[in-house]
């Protein structure tokens, strides 16, 4: 039986709402009947503008704030949706770890003593799961990782996506309460409240080489303009996968803690689409000039913010700072990423899930949107 088949019965909350896939889950979610009601939750005040969606702005690292803004709505929640993260310290330090544990720690006394209704919890964490900042990968050894690759355990370990996944396993385990786990890759979506946005930065930076007329570059390794060291994850595949853990009892084998790979499932090069990239922001770019392995996003758009303000007035523009789309320090990190994280999606495929999208229509498809919601020209 597909669980997703009851109307009218479902109350999910969106933590995250405002982030590339948090933006997606609200929407897809609103516009089935399957659910009743719908709240997203962000610590800013909302702009996600979507329809039918019971926003509260609230701040999860404050328990007391925590308790009075969202008790009374998680008595009602069936399914929780947790795609948000603390990024005030660096990811896989200790702050980072206790902070985003902290933050799901105060959700859970606030929901769990009065709860009779909650019967998912969807997690979202990343293919980093498989990997060490500190250069601890074993794609080497392992090939591409499936679910079931083991944590990193050399270093100190402070992976704040195994803090979250062993909280719930020690919360939910012992409940009725199914839960599961998502690890995409790099999300390709559309918001202007996230850190590491990789179609922002491209838009950004695409745009501001068309009206400046300056060369489309790709900065990087050889090795990354050459091949695939991190999976796609197009935003729309990353909610849909969401939802149909949360929903389809196919997905909940014995109903605890199911991990997936959440990615496109198609290998790609920067070498061979980048020129279609650049022709989709208007901007020729010739063999000799696409790439550069001196060259970096952030020195070369250091001093382009006044640019960019120009460009938002002159063409109408929602109103935006340089910084709120792109982030140039990730672009010259992923251009020059020194491990791979590479996936399987063979588990999720094998249990029914069969969304899939081709590398650049899922590029282009989000430039598409960026224009439309008045984020670039």
């Amino acid at each position: 039986m597909d669980v997703s088949d009851t109307k009218n019965s479902f109350v999910g909350v969106v933590f995250g709402v405002s982030g590339l896939v948090g933006k997606e889950l609200a929407r897809k979610l609103v516009s089935t009947c399957k659910w009743k009601k719908v709240y997203g939750i962000a610590r800013r005040p909302d702009l996600t503008s979507i329809s039918g969606i019971h926003f509260i702005s609230c701040d999860l690292l404050n328990p007391l704030e925590t308790k009075q803004k969202l008790s009374s709505v998680l008595e009602e929640t069936t399914h929780i949706f947790w795609v948000t993260w603390a990024n005030q310290f660096p990811l896989d330090t200790e702050e980072c770890f206790q902070q985003n544990k902290t933050m799901m720690s105060n959700v859970l006394n606030a929901l769990l003593p009065t709860s009779k209704s909650l019967k998912h919890v969807s997690l979202q964490t990343g293919t980093k799961h498989y990997v060490s900042l500190q250069g601890q990968g074993q794609i080497g050894q392992l090939g591409y990782y499936d679910e079931h690759s083991p944590r990193v355990t050399k270093g100190n370990n402070f992976n704040f996506y195994y803090g979250l996944e062993d909280l719930l396993q020690e919360r939910l385990s012992s409940s009725k309460v199914s839960w599961s786990i998502h690890r995409p890759g790099l999300i390709t979506g559309c918001s202007d409240r996230t850190l590491y946005n990789f179609i922002g930065s491209l838009c950004v930076y695409g745009t501001i080489c068309k009206y400046m007329n300056l060369p489309f570059v790709f900065g990087g390794t050889e090795q990354c303009w050459e091949e695939t060291f991190i999976d796609l994850s197009d935003a729309r595949l990353v909610a849909e996968q969401h939802i149909w853990a949360a929903t389809n009892t196919v997905s909940q084998v014995q109903g605890q803690g199911e991990a997936f790979n959440a990615i496109n499932g198609e290998n790609y090069v920067w070498k061979e689409i980048w020129r279609a990239i650049s022709y989709k922001f208007g901007v020729n770019v010739s063999e000799s000039s696409m790439f550069c392995v001196d060259f970096t996003f952030s020195s070369a758009m250091a001093d382009k913010g006044g640019v960019w303000k120009e460009i938002v007035m002159k063409e109408g523009l929602q109103e935006t700072k340089m910084e709120d789309l792109a982030n140039w320090d990730f672009l010259d990190v992923l251009f020059r990423c020194p491990i791979k994280m590479l996936g399987t999606r063979t588990k999720a495929d094998r249990m029914g899930f069969k969304t899939r999208y081709n590398a650049l229509d899922s590029i282009f498809y989000w430039i598409d949107v960026m224009k439309a919601e008045r984020f670039i020209p």
